[in-house]
């Protein structure tokens, strides 16, 4: 039987990407967003691995829906091996004078509560199934470590991320749950358009940035997610070699 996977934001771009990886590496694959035609056509692109990719339509920032998505991974499957908790939304460039606090509560909403909802019905699951364990991957992204200038709701959640990886690595020793993190740089998907054009740096210039091939990413990914649960990467960066990102110049 193959192992059974947890995808969030497997719609398109990194989830979508690590989501076919995983199907081609044997796995059975639930992948999640809100939009139920776009998961169709992710299952869709599955091509002959179709059978083991399942769509499951969920607003993470509702915890009503994601209780009732792990109670039907529970039902169809009788466990989880592995989350990639990878679901997110950016926000356009803004000072934090100018930040509406509905747009605040918006990435917080779907960036770190529907991050939180998730891992949390994932290590209950993980917890009491049997054989007990499984891994999570958090999606942290560089603004985990460094934030760009105008991104404060933003890099607010992801600095959050880390808390949850570190809080949860901790919690989850005790019952053979690995949580680690993948920090992820200027990778080549329709949401990094604007960096091919030009960004904001912090010396108040507008300048294009490298990106990087999905490849990378979902190379990376693999690695951590086909590790024996004995072993964790605990946080990994993977970025466009030229990139700014330390100091971000």
């Amino acid at each position: 039987m193959s192992k059974i996977a947890l995808v969030t934001g497997a719609s398109s771009g990194i989830g979508m990407a690590c989501a076919m990886a995983l199907l081609g590496d044997g796995w059975t694959v639930v992948l999640v967003g809100r939009r139920a035609d776009a998961l169709a056509q992710a299952v869709a692109a599955a091509g002959d691995n179709a059978g083991r990719a399942h769509a499951i339509p969920t607003d993470l920032s509702d915890e009503v829906q994601v209780k009732a998505l792990f109670a039907q991974v529970r039902e169809r499957f009788g466990r989880l091996d592995l989350l990639f908790n990878n679901a997110g939304i950016s926000i356009p460039h803004t000072l934090p004078g100018d930040m509406a606090g509905e747009v605040w509560r918006q990435a917080m909403d779907i960036n770190l509560n529907g991050a939180f909802y998730a891992l949390s019905n994932a290590f209950k699951l993980m917890q009491e199934q049997s054989p007990q364990g499984g891994r999570i991957i958090n999606n942290g992204s560089i603004s985990a470590h460094t934030p760009r200038p105008g991104s404060i709701a933003y890099t607010a959640t992801k600095h959050a991320i880390t808390g949850l990886t570190k809080a949860a690595s901790l919690d989850g020793r005790a019952f053979n749950i690995a949580v680690g993190q993948i920090d992820i740089g200027n990778v080549a998907t329709d949401m990094t358009l604007k960096m091919a054009k030009g960004v904001h740096q912090p010396d108040g210039t507008i300048r294009p940035e490298p990106r990087m091939d999905m490849s990378g990413v979902v190379e990376t990914f693999m690695t951590m997610a086909r590790l024996p649960l004995s072993s964790n990467i605990l946080f990994t960066t993977v970025m466009a070699t030229n990139m700014p990102f330390v100091g971000r110049g």
